[in-house]
């Protein structure tokens, strides 16, 4: 499929604003391989310290937002001030955890866990929420999650826990102390929690759609396959029914946009 091309936006439409799916990625790699999987041209928006790349065909703007949860929530914060959105979606390429989610292999979060967020004790790691500082986990909307998995089904699709870490895991005793806090977890990545903290202030849902380059474990460059995750995820996106998604959030839509000074209140 050829690239979409890139206008400066001029030709957005006025009136009231529709349902809109935000897709924050991490890299221009990613970005790309979203937007190849989407039809039509897009439109460069300016945002603070990035760009939103607006599908004019169907309802969805793509962000490179940068790696890491905190450039993910920064990145979502701009958009989702400056936008209205109906749902919020982490995506990119992922470490799978096998053998749930082998290399190739598509995953959609059913959870999205901060899996690092918290301290060491003697008695083991404890997360944010025992230490009672906050959330370490967001939910997906569980029709959407089951919307997305209709659509995306087969044995290439795993449904689970999808992890978010500042240091990606590059040994077996840190896969392995993963899996067995996160029962059922299929892969880990850097900027899901972030998205998700960044549109609960928004009021806005999220989901984290991820396509596995490497496996969870001892860090082994030769065995990653990057070009073809992105082509997965090329995939994915050409399969998502963003139409749907977006409108199943939209009646609320107009009231979770509010100024950014009246975000998060309550």
């Amino acid at each position: 499929m050829t690239a979409p091309a890139v206008t400066d936006g001029r030709t957005e439409q006025s009136g009231p604003a529709r349902a809109r799916l935000l897709v924050v990625v991490a890299v221009a790699a990613e970005a790309e391989a979203v937007l190849r999987g989407l039809p039509g041209a897009t439109a460069a928006l300016p945002l603070p310290g990035g760009t939103l790349h607006r599908a004019q065909e169907v309802p969805v703007d793509v962000l490179a937002a940068g790696v890491g949860p905190a450039a993910a929530a920064a990145g979502a914060c701009a958009a989702l001030a400056a936008h209205p959105y109906a749902l919020a979606v982490s995506a990119g390429i992922a470490g799978g955890f096998a053998p749930l989610a082998p290399v190739g292999s598509t995953v959609l979060a059913d959870a999205i866990v901060a899996a690092d967020l918290g301290a060491e004790t003697p008695e083991g790691f404890a997360d944010v929420t025992e230490l009672g500082f906050g959330t370490v986990r967001h939910a997906p909307p569980p029709a959407a999650v089951a919307l997305v998995a209709r659509a995306l089904g087969g044995p290439g699709l795993a449904v689970g826990p999808v992890l978010t870490v500042s240091t990606v895991t590059g040994s077996a005793a840190r896969a392995a102390e993963l899996a067995a806090r996160h029962p059922g977890a299929v892969a880990e990545a850097m900027e899901g929690f972030g998205v998700a903290e960044a549109a609960a202030r928004y009021g806005v849902p999220a989901l984290e759609l991820r396509t596995v380059s490497n496996p969870v474990g001892p860090r082994d460059r030769a065995a990653w396959r990057i070009g073809e995750a992105l082509a997965a995820l090329e995939r994915a996106f050409a399969a998502l029914p963003v139409h749907d998604l977006a409108a199943r959030h939209e009646p609320d839509l107009a009231a979770r946009h509010e100024p950014i000074e009246e975000a998060g209140r309550g």
